[in-house]
Order: structure tokens, then C-alpha cells, then sequence
């Protein structure tokens, strides 16, 4: 699946509330929904000027509405649904995510912090709503389809 437009990304993302995710390093499952809200909001915290970092880590949970049955496909399938609408960057930090932490840059040592503190953290992290601005921008500066709704 290629998402082509920031509003079928926002039903996907949309899509993952109440539904939980494989076990992260903590041994906790998360709400999917939730835990993209948290990643990107931690992101935003230490990172405010990188939207794409704080994209890569609100999309990284759609991966198990992609590929339910292969948690092992989870990234990969994120990463290539968002790389026509949202460009090369996110995909790779989307994709890589997981990948052996001595050959992980700033950006993805970054990401993986967020994401291990997103499954704990408990503070309200906005809405989905609120996003969507930043999503269109990096969809504009990204797509080679230039859709952005």
C-alpha cells in the first residue's frame, strides 16, 4: 500500500487507536494511536525545527495495520506506504528504526528514545488533529506527487 495524500494517512493513523502493539523493550504494549502522539510530541521536545523527525515517529506505528500477521514486516511496510507522500528521509527513519543500533545516526538514536519513552510516558500528547499541518508540510516539501489532501 502507497499512501498518496495526507488525508488517507490521517484515516490510517486514525485507524490505530485501540489497537496494540507487539511488546517494545519495557515488555509493555501500547496503544498504537496513542504511542505515535507521544513519540512525536517527545520528538517536537527535543528536535522542534526537524518535522520529519517528528513525522518518523507519528507514522512509525502504522506498521501492524499494514502487516498484522508479520511483525517482522512491520517496519518495512510503514516506511514504504509514507516514502511517496512523505520522501526519502522519513521512510529511512521509519524503516531503520529497528536496525542495529551501532550503525544508527542522531535522527535514530533520537527516534528509538522516543519511541522506548513513548510506551511509558503518560502525559497528554494533543490530538491527531493537531498535526495535520505539519504533516502537509512535509508531504509539500517530500512528494514527488506534490497531494497533499
Amino acid at each position: 500500500m502507497e499512501l498518496r495524500s495526507v488525508e488517507e494517512l490521517m484515516d490510517l493513523l486514525y485507524a490505530c487507536r485501540g489497537t496494540r502493539d507487539t511488546p517494545g523493550l519495557a515488555n509493555t504494549r501500547v496503544d498504537l494511536h496513542q504511542h505515535a502522539l507521544q513519540t512525536a510530541a517527545l520528538l517536537r521536545r527535543v528536535r522542534p525545527a526537524d518535522k520529519e523527525l517528528q513525522v518518523a515517529g507519528l507514522v512509525h506505528a502504522i506498521g501492524p495495520l499494514l502487516s498484522p500477521a508479520d511483525v517482522h514486516r512491520h517496519s518495512d511496510c510503514a516506511a514504504d506506504a509514507v516514502r511517496p507522500l512523505l520522501g526519502e528521509r522519513v521512510s529511512r527513519l521509519v524503516r531503520d528504526r529497528c536496525r542495529a543500533p551501532e550503525s544508527a545516526d542522531d535522527d535514530l538514536l533520537r527516534l528509538r528514545q522516543a519511541d522506548e519513552e513513548g510506551r511509558s510516558a503518560e502525559f497528554d500528547a494533543g490530538v491527531l488533529e493537531d498535526w495535520r499541518a505539519v504533516l502537509e508540510l512535509v508531504a509539500a516539501r517530500n512528494s514527488p506527487l506534490g497531494a497533499v489532501n
